[in-house]
């Protein structure tokens, strides 16, 4: 029964490191998006945007996965969520950087262009940096493992 309280108590600990690194990346992604984030997806109900959360969403989970799956060492818990705090870290940084850079390659502004919703439809560009996102996710993710 006790090893039942560990094991929960841990996986508890772990799901704090990762809410934690999803808020961060959520912070990355609005400081990096025009307006606020929170308000186009929640209130003006934005498409566009709610795809672009939803894909780093799942990216930066797809990272935290894999960080959990190679902490799993004899080195210890705290060893174990700090490495996950920092890998999350360095895909959310990674995801940040090339979503920047794809931002200076394409025409207009990206974000804006992502935010551009037709009212029924996100603009493409939406879909492309959700799945640029979880690409990212999959190399940062693999580096790791």
């Amino acid at each position: 029964m006790a090893q039942i309280f560990e094991s929960a108590g841990t996986a508890l600990l772990y799901g704090l490191v990762g809410f934690v690194v999803m808020v961060i990346g959520f912070i990355a992604l609005d400081l990096v998006t025009p307006g606020k984030l929170f308000h186009v997806v929640w209130t003006e109900r934005n498409r566009g945007a709610a795809v672009l959360v939803a894909g780093q969403t799942v990216a930066v989970g797809l990272v935290i996965e894999q960080s959990i799956r190679a902490s799993e060492s004899e080195l210890g818990l705290r060893y174990g969520l700090l490495s996950t705090l920092l890998y999350g870290l360095a895909g959310v940084a990674v995801m940040t950087v090339i979503s920047l850079v794809v931002g200076l390659l394409t025409p207009g502004r990206l974000g804006a262009t992502v935010l551009d919703d037709n009212g029924d439809r996100p603009h493409p560009a939406a879909w492309v940096q959700a799945a640029m996102y979880i690409g990212t996710a999959f190399m940062v993710g693999a580096a790791v493992s």
